[in-house]
């Protein structure tokens, strides 16, 4: 059901809990006190009962079956409208987690809508009913209650954040794969945490400057001082975390810049000492080239003098001068004449 709970107030006494919205306006005509209905995620026409009933303002109406509002704080002649957005911190999944409450508030009534499970405004209720002398202070009591609980629902948010940035610290050191995804979630969240909260000074300054004009008694003013005090403590913290994740990615940046670094470098050197090597065996190869030139020279010298003794050595009677008396001198000197043509040769063209 929408209505969570509904109550009629009168000098800060519960005095009827009815169970239908008709049944609340006609109990609160009868009663002349205060009317504090609580409903959650209600369908149009319920929204729509409410804003006859207590002239709402048809664009606060709107905003409230619409949902998904930042928060704001609106006054319409003597009705405010108030946006909040509560925050909690999921330990399970590391994350944060919203919420969205709207409460009207004017002269006899306050009307909280909620979005979604948390705050649980049951607590509020409870300990407002417990105190009947700061109930009987009127809505604006009502209204500095669910901002207290919104606001002390902050705290848990820090914490939670504050030990994940201080575990993205270490991971930015240790290596981390992931880090950088980590860090852009937790920035996120951060970011939507500021658009939570931001706003809350403004609209706690302008609910102060505002107070001797609407009456606002001497005592909720304080407490709504106190309240804004602890909203200037989640922005400064938030801030600082933001600080904090944003110097994360610079430092990120820097470390994946200069491992690449360290890569590119050590991929030069290995590519500098594989340079060196084929060098050095291309040196190698040019003075195998050389050596076997050489032997090449040497052996084309020696063979020259072998083939014609080898020809001249077969024991043939037919063979051209063999019994020629200047056949062995010639012989001689061809082998010779060959070696050293040869090796002219060899020698001018840098073989020997």
């Amino acid at each position: 059901m929408a209505l969570i709970d509904n109550g009629i107030y009168v000098t800060g006494r519960r005095t009827a809990s009815p169970h239908s919205l008709d049944e609340t306006y006609a109990q609160l005509h009868a009663h002349a006190g205060m009317a504090w209905i609580g409903l959650y995620r209600p369908d149009a026409s319920e929204i729509r009962s409410v804003a006859d009933e207590f002239s709402l303002h048809p664009l606060a109406v709107e905003d409230a079956l619409k949902g998904h509002q930042r928060a704001k704080l609106e006054r319409f002649g003597e009705t405010l409208f108030v946006v909040l957005r509560p925050a909690w911190y999921l330990d399970a999944e590391e994350t944060v987690e919203f919420g969205e409450v709207h409460v009207f508030i004017g002269p006899g009534f306050v009307v909280t809508v909620r979005h979604a499970e948390n705050p649980d405004l049951a607590n509020v209720r409870r300990r407002m009913e417990s105190n009947p002398a700061l109930l009987a202070r009127g809505p604006e009591a009502v209204l500095h209650a669910v901002l207290d609980e919104v606001v002390d629902g902050y705290g848990p948010v820090i914490a939670g954040l504050e030990n994940d940035i201080d575990e993205i610290e270490d991971q930015l050191f240790g290596g981390e794969p992931n880090v950088s995804r980590r860090i852009y979630q937790l920035l996120s969240e951060v970011i939507a945490f500021q658009r939570a909260t931001g706003p809350l000074r403004g609209m706690l300054e302008g609910l102060l400057r505002g107070s001797d004009k609407y009456r606002v008694d001497e005592e909720l003013q304080r407490s709504f001082r106190d309240v804004l005090d602890h909203v200037l403590r989640v922005g400064e913290r938030a801030d600082s975390f933001r600080v904090l994740l944003e110097n994360a990615l610079t430092v990120h940046s820097t470390l994946v810049t200069q491992q690449q670094n360290d890569e590119m470098r050590r991929l030069s050197e290995a590519s500098l000492a594989q340079n060196e090597e084929t060098r050095r065996l291309s040196e190698v190869g040019l003075e195998q080239n050389e050596e076997v030139k050489k032997i090449s020279a040497w052996a084309a010298i020696l063979f020259a003098p072998t083939l014609v003794g080898t020809i001249y050595g077969m024991n043939f009677d037919t063979m051209p001068e063999l019994h020629w008396q200047f056949g062995y001198p010639l012989a001689v000197a061809a082998m010779v004449l060959m070696g050293f043509g040869l090796w002219g040769i060899f020698k001018q063209r840098r073989w020997l």
